[in-house]
């Protein structure tokens, strides 16, 4: 009896140390950026902006080149990364949301948070929401534990800075805003460093107006909005050594990335235009992904991917299947992070509001329209410099779309051309008059 009490006691711990030694669910970390350039991070080729830290955490991970925000604008493209859904579903693609509007995200939409939440996640975001100007639309009725920033935009009457659903300072001191979202971040992470958690920081900048704090003030050599942008990477580097610090690095996935591209300032690097318009350097970005022993150091990757992609990315991750109640646009990108695998997607849909714009295949890029509603000519499409057949960008050999190739590859033309109709059907995407629909 002494002997199988004893055996018995011996399985018994061992059991559980076995279960205590099982590791436990990843964390993850998404950053984004407003208004960020492809071409302002030095991975990205910047030579007037110091990104050491970013940089640094394309090293130790993977970058790529070939990823798109889902949309133009930023609001759009949050609903898109939060849900994995292309935002004309998701009827966030007629403006951004505005205190003087009602667009905002429908609570029936599934985020990244909610989620998460339901696997024993603790959830945050710190930073700039724009998915609903009221409280009644924030962060804490889409799966968010704790929220601490605002509403929507600096730019837009009432800015004001929350903590949950509590004004807590109006005006706002925007000088220190991204240091105050990044102290939120660390004492998040330092107090559920035993515990799965999702932490989302959208930065309110380089988004304008601009400001930055007096330690920054003329550090860069690309004036006023370099030195946001240098704040911005020196207070990421501030979370990864946060990360280190609690050896929880192995364990926790980051990414960081933009919502489209720059505006008024920044740099597309070599891509065509900028915000608001569907040529690259309106909706290619940055993305940078570190999970040290998961994500191979040095890597990196052209295949195209989307924001969309974060959701079912991180739910793979975390060992979850996706919803079944709702179409999910997104694909995992967890082959391509950690074994270099090709893109999850046939074609990505890239929007002006909620007309698909262009179609992206491999290399091959089809564009039928080029700017958001309100900027279009009001000329007949169907006679514009887009032709009946629109133009054909092979992005490898000509990433800054200066030559059309329709007339060189009819077939491949033809091809994405029925993959635009198929997705005008799919998503219900409005056409324009007397394009596409002959």
């Amino acid at each position: 009896m002494l002997r199988a009490s004893a055996l018995q006691l011996f399985l018994g711990l061992f059991f559980s140390s076995v279960a205590i030694a099982q590791p436990q669910q990843p964390n993850f970390i998404v950053v984004m950026a407003d208004d960020l350039g492809f071409g302002d991070l030095g991975i990205y080729g910047s030579r007037l902006i110091d990104t050491p830290n970013l940089d640094r955490m394309a090293e130790e991970g993977i970058y790529f080149d070939s990823f798109y925000a889902s949309a133009n604008v930023c609001t759009a493209s949050r609903g898109g990364l939060l849900t994995g859904r292309y935002p004309i579903r998701l009827n966030l693609v007629n403006d951004v949301a505005r205190p003087t509007n009602d667009i905002h995200l429908a609570e029936s939409e599934l985020t990244i948070a909610e989620a998460l939440r339901t696997q024993g996640y603790a959830t945050a975001i710190f930073g700039k929401w724009h998915l609903g100007s009221r409280v009644d639309w924030y962060p804490l009725k889409h799966g968010f534990d704790e929220f601490y920033g605002a509403l929507h935009s600096n730019d837009m009457p009432e800015f004001r800075l929350y903590r949950d659903d509590i004004i807590i300072e109006d005006p706002v001191d925007q000088t220190t805003l991204t240091e105050r979202y990044t102290a939120e971040a660390i004492r998040f992470i330092e107090e559920n460093r035993d515990n799965p958690f999702f932490l989302y920081i959208p930065h309110s900048f380089p988004h304008v107006p601009l400001y930055v704090t007096p330690e920054f003030a003329g550090t860069s050599d690309a004036g006023l909005y370099g030195d946001v942008v240098e704040t911005i990477d020196r207070n990421m580097g501030m979370i990864l050594d946060k990360l280190n610090e609690l050896n929880i690095d192995e364990n926790t996935l980051v990414l960081f990335t933009s919502d489209n591209g720059p505006w008024f300032e920044g740099s597309s690097g070599q891509y065509r235009d900028r915000k608001g318009s569907s040529w690259e350097g309106g909706l290619r970005v940055p993305f940078i992904a570190r999970w040290p022993g998961q994500i191979p150091a040095g890597s990196f990757t052209s295949e195209p991917a989307m924001n969309i992609d974060v959701l079912p990315t991180l739910l793979d991750f975390a060992g979850m299947n996706l919803p079944d109640d709702r179409p999910i646009d997104g694909r995992s990108l967890r082959g391509v992070l950690t074994e270099q695998e090709s893109s999850p997607h046939e074609v990505l849909y890239l929007f002006n509001n909620d007309r698909i714009a262009g179609v992206r295949m491999g290399q091959w890029k089809l564009v039928v329209e080029s700017w958001y509603r309100g900027r279009l000519p009001s000329f007949d499409h169907s006679n514009s410099y887009y032709g009946p057949n629109g133009l054909l960008f092979d992005l490898e050999k000509d990433p800054s779309e200066t030559y059309s190739y329709t007339r060189e590859f009819p077939d491949i033309a033809e091809q994405l051309h029925e993959y635009l109709i198929r997705g005008q059907e799919e998503l219900n995407s409005t056409v324009l008059p007397n394009m596409w629909n002959q």
